[in-house]
């Protein structure tokens, strides 16, 4: 015959332990509400929504294809950014790197965008192109008032709404340039953080560049500690590439060890694909997100900085 001993319970332990069940079930839900949908949904807007715009003197729609494509036809009343790089620095020693603040503000107030204005902008569907001039804008100071079209040009004409052709002419904004360090790195910094917990440096090339097989710069390779996750993962197959639902992108970053929780350094080769992420892990709720500026048309033409070819044990 078997007895037992009862040891009265602690009321403290029996508080704590209620505690840790109330803060664990907070972040079971907190993860149940990201996964039911993106936690700034007001990034990405669906054509319906732009159509009931269109004439919303506080919008601006910046179409960022190139001067040749937007002339041959374009959403109404949208102006045209001729192409990322309009916005590049032809004087920097960095491939595509971006322009400075003075020569920046002008292109932007050219397009007739002034401090409050809400900018739409597409590109023909991937929002490759889009994301750039998003995170360009967004390191600017204009954060929280740029909107991506999901699936571009082609989402609008799949749905056969209006084009018009020839150029829209706007008169010129009262843009204020205002550089947010906090969301640019650069190669110091990036050296700084490799093997450093709680950060993510996210290549988001292709496998043969992250291996060296594709080599767009002196060495190719990646940065030592690199996690590999491509940009064209977030967008769906097909004509039309809309973003992937919030679930599955979730799980598609998570699986990568790409958590809220890290500081987030996406790069590519001259930041056009990581600001696409950029703006993906911005829809779905990332705070610290800083990415690599002059990525690998920088890092990879130095002779200074750790470079890893082929795949990391």
């Amino acid at each position: 015959m078997s007895s037992r001993v009862l040891i009265p319970a602690n009321p403290k332990l029996l508080r704590l332990a209620g505690l840790v069940l109330c803060v664990g079930v907070l972040i079971a839900c907190s993860a149940m509400a990201w996964a039911q949908g993106y936690a700034n949904p007001h990034l990405l807007v669906e054509p319906a929504w732009l159509a009931e715009h269109l004439d919303d003197p506080n919008i601006r729609i910046v179409d960022v294809r190139g001067d040749a494509l937007y002339l041959r036809g374009h959403i109404p009343g949208a102006v045209s950014l001729d192409g990322t790089q309009a916005i590049n620095d032809p004087n920097s020693e960095i491939a595509g790197h971006l322009l400075g603040p003075e020569e920046f503000e002008k292109v932007i107030r050219g397009l007739g965008i002034n401090d409050d204005t809400i900018v739409v902008v597409y590109d023909q569907s991937s929002s490759n192109a889009a994301a750039r001039l998003f995170y360009a804008l967004e390191y600017y100071g204009h954060k929280d008032k740029v909107r991506i079209l999901n699936g571009g040009l082609a989402a609008w004409t799949a749905e056969e709404r209006p084009l018009e052709s020839g150029r829209r002419d706007v008169a010129p904004g009262s843009f204020t340039a205002r550089p947010n360090p906090e969301l640019q790195a650069d190669a110091e910094y990036v050296k700084a953080q490799i093997g450093k917990e709680g950060v993510v440096i996210l290549d988001v090339r292709s496998e043969g560049e992250y291996l060296g097989t594709d080599v767009r710069a002196a060495q190719g390779g990646h940065i030592p500690g690199a996690t590999h996750l491509e940009w064209t993962v977030a967008v769906e197959d097909g004509s039309v590439q809309r973003f992937k639902p919030a679930e599955e992108l979730w799980q598609i970053f998570g699986a990568a060890g790409v958590s809220p929780d890290a500081e987030i350094i996406p790069y590519c080769q001259t930041n056009v694909r990581a600001s696409h992420t950029y703006f993906v892990l911005r829809l779905l709720g990332f705070e610290k997100i800083r990415p690599y500026e002059a990525s690998w048309a920088e890092w990879g033409n130095r002779d200074d900085v750790p470079i890893v070819a082929g795949r990391e044990i």
